[in-house]
């Protein structure tokens, strides 16, 4: 039995989410990149290129990262390029997507032969979160002034607009995706492709998936353009656990877990967004607050049931653990980081990374 705390990547539980995104790409004529922000695991990327187009990015390593591990197109987008890293991001990209007009205008020169696109920002999105959402007021995500726009249109020949967060709703993306064309239709047909982004939770239960495939069409077909999608969550939901182990019980008026993890160094998006990890459903009559061995007063995962009362030594499995996780792990109080493994599809866990003191060690100075 491997030692926690672990993550474990079940591709048995990925392919699902990866055969919704090669029926979209095939019914659709839709392109799908992976997300890079919300997972970038390579140690599964060998099974995901098969169902999928490339990687898209949000900075130079991950650009790299793209190139390196993950056969097919890479797109490169970055809120702000820097001086010293355009050339790389150039020489490892496909494409590279500027979040402004003056981006774009500051590194025309050096990108003159290269696919060049242009963040735009719609002005609505799905996001129920203010720190996430894209069209919060004074966003600087993307241009949102299409007569701006029109004036560098002959700079680039595609878009990306990146406006649904976590939105499970097809009403709603097909209600935003007509606003995006009301108010920018007249430029998305002087371009060749356009990116919708991420955020569209096509792979979950009950997604009327025949219905999106033919929006997706149509929207390509109406404006003659290329879609691309930017599935992270989408690509990955309900595919990961982060596997603890129970140190030590108390009681204080509730009654009380501490594990060997932590939610603000192993699951940071859910204290971010004051979230409870999710695990596998119980009944039981033994309710417990279970939490994290930090020193953050908050480092709670949640409150959860059993069906007996929780022993030292006791494993339990925090579900849907993989989007924002491992790429947000951090060394938070010195704290052992979760190893990587991963059940391959004949149902064998190969461990395919541990950290230790040195890893620690090198990443401070």
């Amino acid at each position: 039995m491997l030692k926690t705390p672990y993550y474990l990547i079940d591709k048995q539980k990925l392919l699902p989410n990866l055969e919704k995104i090669a029926y979209v790409r095939e019914h659709s004529g839709a392109k799908a990149l992976l997300a890079l922000k919300c997972f970038a695991t390579w140690s599964v990327f060998d099974l995901m290129h098969q169902y999928m187009d490339g990687t898209t990015s949000s900075s130079l390593y991950e650009v790299k990262l793209g190139r390196e591990k993950f056969p097919g197109e890479t797109h490169a987008y970055s809120v702000a390029w820097a001086d010293d890293e355009i050339e790389e991001v150039l020489a490892a990209s496909d494409k590279i997507i500027f979040n402004s007009i003056g981006q774009l205008q500051r590194f025309e020169q050096a990108s003159a032969n290269h696919v060049r696109g242009l963040r735009v920002n719609p002005g609505v999105s799905s996001s129920d979160f203010i720190l996430a959402d894209p069209a919060r007021p004074h966003s600087r995500l993307g241009e949102h002034d299409p007569a701006k726009i029109e004036a560098v249109i002959g700079k680039i020949s595609g878009f990306m607009f990146h406006n649904n967060c976590e939105n499970s709703s097809f009403e709603l993306f097909d209600q935003m995706l007509t606003h995006i064309e009301e108010r920018f239709g007249h430029l998305l047909k002087q371009v060749q492709w356009v990116s919708l982004g991420g955020g569209i939770h096509f792979t979950g239960e009950g997604y009327p998936l025949d219905a999106f495939c033919a929006r997706l069409k149509a929207f390509a077909e109406r404006h003659g353009v290329q879609v691309y999608l930017e599935p992270g969550e989408a690509a990955i939901t309900l595919s990961a656990s982060l596997e603890v182990t129970v140190l030590d019980t108390l009681y204080n008026g509730k009654h009380l877990a501490v594990v060997d993890s932590s939610i603000e160094a192993h699951m940071l998006d859910l204290l971010i967004y004051r979230l409870n990890a999710k695990m596998a459903p119980s009944e039981g009559e033994h309710t417990y607050m279970v939490c994290g061995k930090s020193c953050l007063a908050g480092d709670i995962f949640g409150e959860y049931r059993f069906d007996r009362p929780l022993a030292i030594g006791d494993r339990l499995s925090f579900i849907d653990a993989a989007g924002y996780t491992m790429v947000k792990k951090n060394w938070f109080n010195g704290l052992k980081m979760p190893s990587i493994a991963v059940r391959q599809l004949d149902g064998s866990i190969e461990l395919v990374r541990e950290f230790g003191y040195d890893d620690y060690l090198s990443s401070l100075s």
